[in-house]
Order: C-alpha cells, then sequence, then structure tokens
C-alpha cells in the first residue's frame, strides 16, 4: 500500500467519523479518525453482503458516505454494549 492510499484512508475516516459525531455527538481528531476507518470496514461490508449498491457520480464522497453510515453503527453498538 502506498503512502498515499494510506492518507486517503485517514482522510475518509476523519471524515467520515467527524460527520458520525455531529449524528451522535463525541469529538477528538484521533477519535474521528478510528470511528471512520472501522466504520468504512463496517459499512463497505454491510453495503456489499446486503446487496445495496450505492453511488452519488463520485466514488470519493461514495465512500465518505459509506464509512459515516458505518461509523454511526459502530458508534450507536458501542454505546449500547458500555
Amino acid at each position: 500500500m502506498e503512502a498515499r492510499e494510506v492518507l486517503i484512508w485517514i482522510v475518509i475516516g476523519l471524515i467520515a467519523g467527524w460527520l458520525a459525531s455531529l449524528v451522535l455527538g463525541g469529538g477528538g481528531l484521533l477519535r474521528y479518525i478510528v470511528t471512520g476507518l472501522i466504520g468504512a470496514i463496517v459499512g463497505g461490508f454491510l453495503f456489499r453482503h446486503l446487496g445495496i449498491d450505492f453511488t452519488l457520480g463520485n466514488s470519493f464522497v461514495d465512500q465518505v458516505v459509506v464509512a459515516a453510515i458505518g461509523a454511526v453503527i459502530v458508534v450507536a453498538i458501542a454505546r449500547l454494549i458500555a
């Protein structure tokens, strides 16, 4: 994996985590990134296994939205468990 790809994943995680914090609260740069990255994995898994084809016309925006939805799910489940 190239440095550029890692940076893109971090940016996607940051934006997705920030969007999830707008919905559910919380904050902090590191928390945004971690939540967003985990959310990207969960969102991608769920969308793929549920057969949801999500396209808004821009692949970066698609990835951010899927990651943000996944991050909201992850945070909601974590709060239920805690």
